[in-house]
């Protein structure tokens, strides 16, 4: 495809989802880090519900995302050393991956626990696996390590952009940001 043909900014769908779902990842972690650390109690156990409420929405719009992202052509990279290039790359390509693996995981982990998942309380959502105390264990510690890799992920994803923004001054957040170029 010529460069001029390239789009500068992402479309306001992809902008959409991109902002929806880092609020929903922001939410999803923060509710997820806050019940685990309360004793046992309803509140907790609301909170437990959210959070799976949270990670399912979050894995249903990841499946828009990445539909999306495949069928429209994004905006051309801005120049960038090659290490950065790659580490961009390589970021990105993982916040795919636990975009996904984290809910997924967090999916099963309730089901070998013995807890379904029940999507707003309303529609119940099938069992991945039946219930299993060992692999519930493995679950829980595999659910976690995506989630704080997911969010340093995240962390750096911000800290890059804010770079590019604060200090190249490049306007790579334009790209992603709505409003006017």
């Amino acid at each position: 495809m010529p460069l001029s043909s390239t789009p500068r900014r992402y479309t306001r769908t992809a902008m959409a989802l991109h902002w929806v779902m880092a609020l929903g990842l922001i939410g999803a972690i923060a509710v997820g880090w806050y019940a685990s650390e309360l004793p046992m109690s309803l509140a907790r156990l609301k909170l437990i519900n959210w959070h799976k409420w949270f990670g399912i929405t979050l894995l249903l719009l990841f499946v828009v995302r990445f539909a999306w992202r495949a069928t429209h052509r994004p905006p051309a990279e801005v120049p960038a050393p090659l290490w950065q290039a790659r580490a961009a790359h390589a970021v990105h390509g993982l916040l795919y991956v636990l975009m996904a693996a984290v809910p997924l995981l967090g999916w099963a982990y309730s089901n070998a626990a013995g807890f379904p998942v029940v999507w707003f309380g309303v529609l119940p959502l099938p069992d991945w696996v039946g219930p299993n105390k060992e692999l519930a264990e493995t679950l829980k510690g595999l659910h976690k390590i995506a989630a704080w890799s997911l969010a340093v992920l995240i962390a750096a994803h911000v800290g890059a952009a804010l770079k590019h923004q604060l200090i190249d001054r490049d306007r790579l957040l334009a790209r992603m940001w709505p409003g006017k170029d």
